[in-house]
């Protein structure tokens, strides 16, 4: 999937992952593929060096999948998503939409008080 690229794209392609990625083979892959991985960083030892880190990009990355991961975490505690109890792909999918539509609105008081 990382050579998966569009032909002719000119704009700078980058991989978000979460912590569980961040091993020396899925980096040494995501630069092999020139795609700078994003990479949450392990506390101890990681595979992520400054030539990653030391970009505006890093940063910004992870600022992102942490609110991206924030919805997903509201949708399986307070959402009911975390295990489902619809069968087939579009009733799935029609709950999961449903959910994230009511997160939504959830958000939309904080989001209009700013």
């Amino acid at each position: 999937m990382l050579h998966r690229q569009s032909p002719g794209s000119t704009r700078r392609l980058t991989l978000g992952m979460d912590k569980a990625y961040d091993a020396a083979g899925v980096v040494a892959a995501c630069r092999q593929a020139c795609l700078p991985p994003h990479v949450a960083q392990k506390a101890r030892v990681s595979a992520i060096d400054g030539r990653t880190t030391r970009h505006k990009g890093h940063a910004l990355s992870q600022k992102h999948r942490k609110r991206i991961e924030e919805l997903f975490g509201w949708s399986k505690t307070v959402g009911g998503a975390a295990q489902t109890v619809y069968r087939g792909v579009e009733r799935v999918r029609s709950r999961f939409i449903l959910t994230l539509a009511a997160a939504n609105l959830a958000r939309l008081p904080r989001l209009l008080a700013i």
